[in-house]
């Protein structure tokens, strides 16, 4: 079975980018344009991985890495901040607030 990426980003030409290059590298990739669209994905088919952008249109990615953390169901996957974002004080932020790496 592949490992299954799930792309948060709100810029469809990067999440689409993103879908072409990890699965032409032999993972199945979901995307998803903000939180709400986030949690239906997570709901239909867990990921392996979750990439999240910072600056979300609504909720910002530090949130919904918060909520990810908080459930019991996600408490453990793993997440990648990306993000146009790369201040140190960004970073540790970031990482504070669960990320895996930024």
């Amino acid at each position: 079975m592949d490992k299954r990426i799930l792309v948060v980003d709100d810029d469809p030409e990067l999440r689409e980018l993103l879908r072409g290059y990890l699965g032409g590298n032999g993972y199945a990739v979901d995307v998803a344009g903000d939180g709400a669209a986030m949690r239906q994905r997570i709901a239909a088919a867990a990921p392996d991985l979750v990439i999240l952008d910072l600056m979300l249109p609504g909720e910002d990615g530090l949130a919904l890495c918060r909520e990810l953390r908080a459930a019991t169901a996600t408490a453990a996957l793993p997440i990648l901040m990306l993000t146009a974002r790369g201040e140190d004080t960004d970073r540790i932020v970031g990482l504070e607030m669960g990320a895996d790496d930024y």
